[in-house]
């Protein structure tokens, strides 16, 4: 037959750098039979560090697309295939997707490498993938099912190998404000029967499961017995809620571990009359004199107060250099701000912050604060940090005992500012209060050192006009 050749490429899982392994896939912007153009974004995945939208890097017919929605998956592993046109290809190239020998194909080709902005390709641990992901694509691939066994290396569990993946293949499938609300609801999504199309769960599946567990009748009969007779009001309406270690979560987790196990911990604390400062912050909000559109708030203070204290004292933005037994004082200072989102804590930093003035300050702040609600974080603005600010205030909380960000010499923890009774010009009265804490590693960070940067802070934020003679 005289027809356009066509065959097929395969886009894999970019690699994200950072010593990340794999990313989960959020949502698909396309379906087999849909065609991309090179650049379209094609799916949103999730990694350890972010939210992030994948393009696809040539024209063509979308194919395959090997993992579903909510599907965890290896970096370098194939995700999507796009019948391409008018390429010479020989014909054996397009059954290549077949999941037994696609894995190692694809490891052996030595073509471009997709990878994200602002990273390079990775290099070394294929062959640890290589197993894994071909284990996880047989259990997909659920029509050349008698295929699949061969794949395993180990000859005795061949059987049980797709059995223990399965959790993987099948987790349920649902879209990303939905499993938001079930994680707000504390709702195991396997535990929800899907009534949408193709097995997806949707709102109402959620709600309707949540109405279920709320009632009456639901619970089983021993929790009813120990309901009924001893403990009515502590009863659970269910059983645990398992909640997969995963993504942000599990980074910020095997991060926090780290810090805490590998830097000397000290934490130092003053409580300060804030009452100018929040007096000034009311003062830029009413004049607009930062810009309309420019959030101004009091975190804005205690940042620009941070910044002047490093200015004085630069030893304290600094990072512990392990391999080479030196301190290395940073140039610049990137301002970390950790933000609590839908997916997790991060810790995302405006670069060179010390550099910007008041209202370019603001206007970073808002920024990033906006971005990562959002989700739309990017890995690149998470990398960096040397010093950050944890507001705990907003808790209402009044100060702990911040940890320190992975790398960083110091973190400052700003909390709820109070009105209470201060002594002031020889008399109590009420005055705005709030307490600081500060956080550092104390191999390179002294007691006296530690104990001038929060002083000046301090001093700052309880006269803020210093902010424009001390800058």
């Amino acid at each position: 037959m005289t027809t356009e050749v066509r065959s097929l490429r395969e886009f894999k899982m970019p690699d994200v750098g950072e010593g990340l392994t794999e990313a989960e896939i959020l949502s698909w912007y396309v379906k087999p039979g849909d065609t991309v153009t090179d650049g379209q974004v094609v799916c949103e995945v999730e990694t350890a560090k972010a939210a992030v939208e994948l393009p696809i890097p040539f024209n063509g017919v979308v194919e395959q697309l090997f993992f579903p929605e909510g599907a965890t998956v290896d970096v370098g592993t194939v995700i999507i295939s796009v019948a391409v046109a008018g390429e010479a290809a020989a014909p054996a190239a397009v059954p290549a997707p077949a999941p037994a020998a696609e894995v190692p194909a694809a490891e052996a080709e030595p073509e471009r490498r997709e990878v994200l902005v602002g990273y390079g390709p990775r290099t070394g641990g294929s062959q640890r993938r290589a197993r894994r992901t071909t284990t996880t694509k047989t259990v997909t691939a659920s029509k050349p099912a008698p295929a699949a066994p061969a794949a395993p290396v180990a000859p005795a569990p061949a059987a049980p190998a797709p059995v223990a993946e399965v959790p993987v293949g099948e987790r349920p499938l649902a879209k990303p404000p939905v499993r938001k609300l079930a994680k707000d609801l504390g709702i195991d999504l396997r535990a929800v029967t899907p009534t949408g199309p193709d097995g997806v769960i949707t709102r109402e599946d959620v709600h309707a499961h949540a109405a279920a567990q709320a009632a009456p009748a639901a619970p089983a009969v021993e929790v009813t017995e120990v309901a009924a007779v001893e403990v009515p009001v502590f009863a659970p309406a269910a059983g645990d809620v398992r909640v997969p270690i995963k993504g942000v979560r599990k980074a910020t987790a095997q991060a926090m571990v780290a810090s805490a196990f590998t830097a000397p911990h000290v934490t130092e604390f003053v409580q300060v009359d804030v009452t100018r400062t929040m007096k000034f912050v009311r003062r830029l909000k009413e004049s607009g004199e930062l810009g309309r559109d420019v959030r101004v708030s009091p975190l804005l203070l205690v940042a620009k107060a941070l910044l002047t204290a490093i200015k004085r004292h630069p030893e304290i933005n600094a990072q512990w250099d392990e391999a080479a037994q030196e301190i290395v004082i940073k140039g610049q200072v990137n301002l970390g701000i950790a933000a609590a989102t839908p997916r997790g804590l991060i810790v995302p930093n405006i670069k060179d912050a010390g550099s910007r003035t008041l209202s370019g300050l603001a206007v970073a702040l808002g920024e990033l604060v906006e971005t990562a609600r959002q989700g739309k974080t990017s890995p690149a603005d998470m990398q960096g940090g040397t010093v950050t600010i944890t507001n705990v205030g907003v808790f209402g909380v009044d100060t702990g005992t911040p940890i320190l960000n992975p790398g960083e010499a110091a973190i400052l923890a700003f909390g709820a500012v109070r009105e209470l009774p201060w002594v002031h010009k020889g008399k109590v009265v009420p005055r705005q209060v709030t307490t600081l804490a500060l956080s550092f590693d104390h191999r390179l960070v002294d007691g006296e050192l530690g104990s001038k940067v929060l002083a000046d802070v301090a001093a700052l934020l309880e006269y803020p006009k210093r902010l424009i003679t001390w800058g």
